[in-house]
């Protein structure tokens, strides 16, 4: 379980992707873990290396209950990227991760290329307001204020439109360690930061819900006209976790936004590729248990080609992050249905929808495969697709 102590804290984070592309690290809300990123991520695969983490007291991250700030959870996140050995990362915060990036860039503007900021805000109060709640969550836990947090989060209808969306949320809330969610209710409580917000430096995007009251969008457009050339969207339809009830709109702003900023990472990976960082992307891709197996079972005599595939394949192909992971898991897939290759298609076909195909993108790609690969050979990709898939693809 990757662990890395900072400030004196244990934080959980995992870190995917091309080990040559600019690195985006995500910075949750109060109350979530860094699964609240899950549907924005896909559209990052391949192209950006992605850092996700659990805020302190939040998911698998260490709870200490000593009083804490803002720009200690923005040296938390530095910390975490100087452990990496990340120089300089594009931010993307929510509600309380906004916060954390604002307290970063404005404190260490040379680490930050771009910032994202989301349903956020640099003041909120009163901190009499978020004294109570803190103290009512370590008296009663998260419950006790579960169903009002989704109410802001969710407008009234998104709940009943997609529970599968909002189940998973409601349920990690309610599992937050209250100790944890009441600290970061204190920092968020003695937050100002609109004195230093205007230092920021970085290219700044501000994304906002129209139907947010938590931090509504007069808070959002406070934060624009501070930060030197910010742009602003607001988005319709949308309250607090827009990230979650706006997955697929938030995505494509925030990949082209980062695209406009993105700093050149070199031609791709061309020339010598250490073992380990093609190692990397293919756990990312295929999963670490299936790339552990097949390097165990390897033996002496196919070891040269374990490691020629893993540099080669591995490294220098799919670690070349001119093409993201999910165009190259489409191509990978049609020129198996051509060939023929069973076991490779079925090898690749769940990674597909962890790289951000849909089962829809799927099915539209094993049709056109019909008409230029052939009947038979679509025919029988359907049955491979069904045959891993299973239910996945109702």
């Amino acid at each position: 379980m990757p662990m890395l102590e900072v400030n004196g804290v244990e934080l959980f984070y995992e870190l995917s992707g091309p080990t040559g592309a600019p690195t985006v690290a995500f910075s949750n809300s109060l109350g979530t873990t860094l699964a609240m990123w899950d549907r924005i991520v896909p559209a990052l695969r391949g192209r950006y290396r992605v850092l996700r983490y659990d805020t302190r007291g939040h998911g698998r991250s260490q709870v200490v209950d000593a009083p804490i700030t803002i720009d200690d959870l923005a040296s938390d996140l530095l910390g975490l990227l100087d452990g990496l050995g990340v120089a300089r990362a594009h931010v993307v915060g929510l509600s309380l991760g906004g916060m954390t990036g604002q307290a970063l860039a404005s404190r260490y503007p040379d680490r930050v290329v771009s910032l994202t900021l989301m349903a956020t805000a640099a003041y909120m109060p009163s901190r009499q307001s978020w004294d109570e709640r803190a103290s009512l969550v370590r008296a009663q836990g998260t419950a006790a204020i579960v169903e009002a947090t989704m109410g802001r989060w969710f407008t009234a209808d998104y709940p009943t439109q997609a529970p599968e969306q909002v189940s998973p949320v409601h349920e990690t809330f309610i599992g937050i360690d209250p100790v944890g969610y009441a600290v970061c209710c204190n920092a968020i409580g003695r937050m100002n930061l609109r004195p230093v917000i205007g230092k920021i430096s970085a290219p700044t995007l501000v994304i906002a819900g129209a139907n947010d009251p938590a931090t509504p969008v007069p808070m959002a457009e406070e934060i624009r006209s501070e930060i030197p050339g910010a742009e602003m969207i607001v988005l319709p339809r949308a309250a607090h976790l827009l990230a979650v009830e706006q997955a697929e709109k938030v995505a494509a702003y925030l990949v082209s936004f980062l695209d406009q900023h993105r700093e050149s990472e070199g031609k791709g990976s061309l020339g010598a590729v250490p073992f380990e960082t093609g190692l990397l992307n293919r756990k990312n891709v295929l999963g670490e248990e299936h790339v552990e197996r097949s390097l165990a079972k390897a033996g002496t005599f196919a070891q040269p080609w374990q490691d020629f595939i893993t540099r080669t394949a591995w490294g220098e192909v799919w670690g070349d992050p001119r093409l993201p992971w999910k165009t190259r898991s489409l191509v990978t897939l049609a020129m198996m249905v051509a060939l023929h290759r069973e076991e490779e298609f079925k090898l690749h076909v769940r990674p597909a929808l962890k790289n951000g195909v849909t089962a829809g993108e799927l099915q539209s790609l094993l049709l056109q495969s019909a008409i230029y690969a052939g009947v038979p050979a679509a025919n029988a990709a359907f049955r491979w697709a069904s045959d891993v898939l299973g239910d996945d693809l109702a």
